[in-house]
């Protein structure tokens, strides 16, 4: 692949380890067995969508989650069972590598995320002795729930290619998601889909000849 100078990430399900399942199964646990059919990796109820995009707070989205459930349970389980999907920083090795690429290319996070899960992440990085956040691995992070918008709406692409100033043509996108990938791809990135058992070096490697 020739020409890149940009790298933009994609976080779960390229750099951090998601299992959906895990918070279906936590859910229904909790006797809400529906959750599977409102949230996954290939799509989600709106209100998950609103959460993401910042346009409801955590606790608005818990008492909507009650609703939903029929259920009165705390806040705590709720955000027990929703959480239960980040497996986690698996591959330590992501991150002395993801310093060494920041030097060779730009590199940028884009990450469709919210408030509850992104506390329960940056906790797990300190725990794994990491700084608190992931701004050292990227030039800049950019978060759904910060930004007002999320993939897969070709506005957060723009934003981030308009404010870095990146020409489409020499950035390469990295993602999970393929309907993430399809609007980048519109627009004209490079763009990687990224399956779950490969591993990040390796991709890079492959495309860019970088270790």
């Amino acid at each position: 692949m020739e020409g890149i100078k940009n790298i933009i990430f994609d976080l779960g399900g390229v750099i951090y380890d998601l299992n959906h399942g895990l918070s279906h199964e936590a859910f229904k646990s909790l006797g809400m067995p529906g959750m599977d059919n409102l949230f996954s990796h290939g799509g989600q109820a709106e209100i998950f969508d609103h959460l993401e995009m910042g346009l409801i707070s955590p606790d608005e989205f818990r008492d909507q989650i009650r609703v939903l459930g029929e259920k009165d349970l705390s806040d705590s389980e709720i955000d027990h069972a929703f959480n239960a999907l980040l497996v986690g920083f698996n591959h330590p090795e992501y991150f002395p590598f993801l310093e060494n690429l920041k030097v060779k290319y730009r590199t940028f996070l884009l990450s469709n995320n919210n408030a509850i899960h992104y506390d329960f992440i940056m906790n797990q990085l300190i725990k794994n002795g990491q700084l608190p956040s992931l701004s050292i691995y990227f030039e800049k992070d950019y978060y759904s729930h910060l930004m007002g918008m999320r993939k897969p709406h070709p506005e957060i692409f723009e934003e981030v290619l308009e404010e870095e100033g990146l020409v489409p043509e020499e950035t390469l996108f990295i993602d999970d998601t393929l309907v993430h990938i399809t609007t980048a791809k519109g627009l004209g990135l490079h763009t990687y889909h990224k399956k779950q058992e490969e591993n990040l070096i390796d991709i890079i490697h492959s495309l860019l000849g970088d270790k």
